[in-house]
């Protein structure tokens, strides 16, 4: 159980999972750059960041909602939570002024198509995570909206996919409380990076591998 002080933003497990680089240089070293993406991404969070809430058939939508998980040590703020109507009584939870029993769908909004597919459902199982610590409800779904194909993507929050959030959470507690930043390891996840240049991924491997091969040599030449 972690405490208020220790909590980390919700998203962060998203940065984490993608790269953990990533993530130490956004929470330890506070760099951040827009680009494109990030652009692109603010445009499309403008109406669930708007907290308006709505109601269609046998379903709430509410938007901006709060999260908090003390055993995760992680808060932040949901796109949007849709509740839907159940039948059965063993199962979702109450909701004020409407009757019945309603299962909360968190639904996550990324501007891509598949940038960082992991990252993505990690951070809403995350968030469900939340919810059923919040609510005392089971939350087996959830979907993602992917912006470039203007359609959702189901997500099932499976065994591995949670025992990969809890151990993320852990991991990136651990990295924010050591303070330190782990080298860079350059690939094809560094293409829509915002901070791609304050990272500096092929020029400080370079100098890391230029570094090994002289200490090679040296090794050599006392040995």
């Amino acid at each position: 159980m972690y405490t208020e002080e220790q909590l980390l933003p919700l998203s962060a497990v998203g940065q984490f999972v993608h790269c953990p680089r990533r993530f130490a240089l956004l929470h330890l070293e506070q760099q951040w750059e827009d680009n494109r993406f990030t652009a692109e991404g603010t445009i499309l969070h403008e109406k669930t960041d708007s907290g308006v809430r709505e109601s269609r058939d046998s379903v709430r939508i509410v938007r901006s909602l709060r999260l908090c998980s003390y055993e995760l040590g992680v808060y932040g703020i949901a796109d949007v939570v849709e509740f839907h109507r159940v039948s059965k009584e063993d199962i979702g939870v109450t909701l004020p002024k409407a009757s019945g029993k309603w299962q909360p769908y968190p639904v996550e909004f990324k501007r891509g198509a598949a940038t960082n597919l992991d990252g993505y459902k990690a951070q809403l199982c995350l968030q469900a995570f939340c919810l059923e610590e919040m609510l005392k409800v089971s939350i087996p779904e959830g979907a993602l909206f992917l912006g470039e194909k203007q359609g959702r993507m189901k997500v099932a929050f499976t065994p591995a996919l949670r025992a990969q959030v809890v151990n993320a959470c852990h991991a990136m507690q651990q990295l924010f409380a050591s303070g330190e930043t782990p080298p860079p390891t350059f690939g094809k996840w560094c293409a829509s990076c915002s901070i791609v240049e304050e990272c500096h991924p092929k020029l400080i491997a370079s100098h890391r591998s230029a570094y090994m091969w002289l200490e090679r040599e040296l090794d050599e030449v006392t040995s």
